[in-house]
C-alpha cells in the first residue's frame, strides 16, 4: 500500500459516518471507524474484510515515514506517537501499538478549525483563565474527554487578545494555531525535543509568557512547572485524573514523603485552575462535555497545604463555591438534566455521588409535577383469603 492509497481509504473511512473521532486498525477486523463512541465497519473499494499483520504494518510505516524517533520507540516500548495530515482534509494523531505479536493503529481525528470557548458552550467562569498571567493551570479527565479541545480554545483567547509569545510543548502537535496578537511556536516531542522535562527547561530559555505542556508526566516536569509558574509565566498542562481533588493528590504521589510538604507549599501558591471533563451521551444525540471547575481561594490552598479533612474536603470547598461560577460534577450533572441535555441515567451514570444526585432529581421532578416513584402502579384486587395488593413482579405485597 502506498501513501496515495492510504490517503484514499482514510477519506472514505472519514466520510462513512458523521461525527467520525478516531479511525481503527486491528489485525482480523475490517477498518473500522467511531462515531457517538460506537465501533462501526467501513466497506472500501477493493473491500477488506479482515487486516492482516501486513498491511497493518505497511498502514504504520506510511505514517511514520523516516522519522527515526518514532520507529525506535515503536522498537523499544511498543508504542509511538505520530500526526498524520490527509492533505488538506483532515489532521490525525496516531498511536500505533504492539498487541500479541501484532501492530495496531488508532488515528485520533483533530478538528482543523479550533473551537471558541462560546462555541463549547462552556461556562463563562472559563474566561477568567485567560485572563490568569502567572500560576498553573490543569485541564485534567480521561483519554478522549475533550482536554486538549478545551486547551485550544483557551489558548485561541489568548491569542486574539494578548501580544506575548505562546511555547507549546505537544505529543504530537494537534492544533495549528495562526499568529493573531499572539506569537506562536509549537513544538512536536520525538522531533523538536526528546522529552517534556527537557523541552520545558529549553522554553525557560525561549522567553514565553504562556507554555502549554502536552502532560505532566513525572515529577521533573511537575518541578520544572511549578518553577516557570513561580517566574512568571502561565503554564497550562493537562493529566488523566477523574476530578480536582484526585490531581492534587497525583501530582503529590508523584513525590517521595519528604518532599511532599514542599511539593504542597508551592503547588498551593501556583495553582490557579483545574478543570476536570467527562464527556457524555446527549439526548439528541453527539455528546456533552460534563465540567468540574476549581479555581484558587483561601479554602483551596488551605486544603493543598494541610490536606483534605471533614467540612474541608475539594467536593464540599467547590460546592459552596457554586455561587462564584464554581461546580463539582454533581451540579453540573443536574445542570445538564434540568435543561433536558442528558437522561437521569446518564446523570446518574457519571456523577460523583449518586444519592444526592438522585434526591435533586427526585426534587426536580417534583417541582415539574413529574412522577418520583411507582408506588402509584398498586392496586387492591380481591384474593381467595380477603383483599390483597396486586403490584409489579418486584413487589409482593400479601
Amino acid at each position: 500500500m502506498r501513501r496515495p492509497e492510504l490517503d484514499q481509504m482514510l477519506t472514505t473511512m472519514l466520510a462513512s459516518q458523521p461525527e467520525v473521532s478516531d479511525l481503527n486498525f486491528t489485525v482480523d477486523r475490517p477498518p473500522q471507524v467511531e462515531a457517538y463512541g460506537d465501533l462501526k465497519p467501513v466497506i472500501i473499494d477493493p473491500p477488506i474484510e479482515k487486516l492482516t499483520p501486513f498491511q497493518i504494518e505497511t498502514i504504520a510505516l506510511n505514517i511514520i515515514g523516516d522519522n527515526l524517533w518514532h520507529i525506535e520507540d515503536l522498537l523499544r516500548h511498543g508504542s509511538c506517537d505520530a500526526s498524520y495530515a490527509l492533505s488538506d482534509k483532515a489532521r490525525f494523531r496516531v498511536n500505533i501499538f504492539s498487541q500479541r505479536g501484532n501492530y495496531s493503529i488508532v488515528c485520533r481525528q483533530l478538528n482543523a478549525v479550533i473551537p471558541t470557548l462560546e462555541q463549547l458552550k462552556f461556562p463563562p467562569i472559563l474566561k477568567e483563565i485567560p485572563r490568569e498571567k502567572t500560576g498553573l493551570v490543569l485541564v485534567t479527565g480521561a483519554t478522549g474527554s475533550g482536554k486538549s479541545t478545551t486547551l485550544a480554545a483557551i489558548l485561541n483567547e489568548i491569542n486574539h487578545h494578548k501580544p506575548v509569545h505562546i511555547v507549546t510543548l505537544e505529543d504530537p502537535v494537534e492544533y495549528l494555531h495562526t499568529h493573531d496578537k499572539a506569537t506562536f511556536n509549537q513544538r512536536e516531542l520525538g522531533i523538536d525535543f526528546d522529552s517534556y522535562a527537557n523541552g520545558l527547561r529549553a522554553a525557560l530559555r525561549q522567553a514565553p509568557k504562556v507554555i502549554l505542556v502536552g502532560e505532566m508526566r513525572d515529577q521533573d516536569t511537575v518541578k520544572i512547572a511549578l518553577s516557570a509558574a513561580e517566574t512568571g509565566h502561565l503554564v497550562l498542562s493537562t493529566l488523566h485524573t477523574i476530578n480536582a481533588g484526585e490531581t492534587v493528590n497525583r501530582i503529590l504521589g508523584m513525590f517521595e514523603p519528604e518532599e511532599q510538604e514542599q511539593i504542597r507549599i508551592r503547588l498551593a501558591d501556583s495553582l490557579r485552575w483545574v478543570v476536570s471533563q467527562r464527556l457524555v451521551p446527549k439526548i439528541e444525540g453527539g455528546r456533552f462535555a460534563l465540567l468540574e471547575i476549581m479555581g484558587s481561594n483561601l479554602r483551596t490552598q488551605e486544603s493543598i497545604r494541610l490536606g483534605e479533612s471533614e467540612g474541608k474536603t475539594f467536593y464540599e470547598i467547590i460546592e459552596a463555591s457554586y455561587p462564584f461560577g464554581w461546580r463539582n460534577f454533581d451540579q453540573t450533572c443536574i445542570e445538564a438534566y434540568d435543561r433536558g441535555a442528558i437522561t437521569e441515567e446518564t446523570a446518574l451514570l457519571y456523577c460523583t455521588k449518586r444519592s444526592i444526585i438522585s434526591r435533586a432529581i427526585d426534587n426536580l421532578k417534583k417541582a415539574r409535577g413529574e412522577q418520583t416513584s411507582n408506588l402509584n402502579t398498586l392496586r387492591m384486587k380481591a384474593g381467595a383469603h380477603g383483599a390483597t395488593a396486586e403490584a409489579p413482579p418486584i413487589l409482593k405485597i400479601k
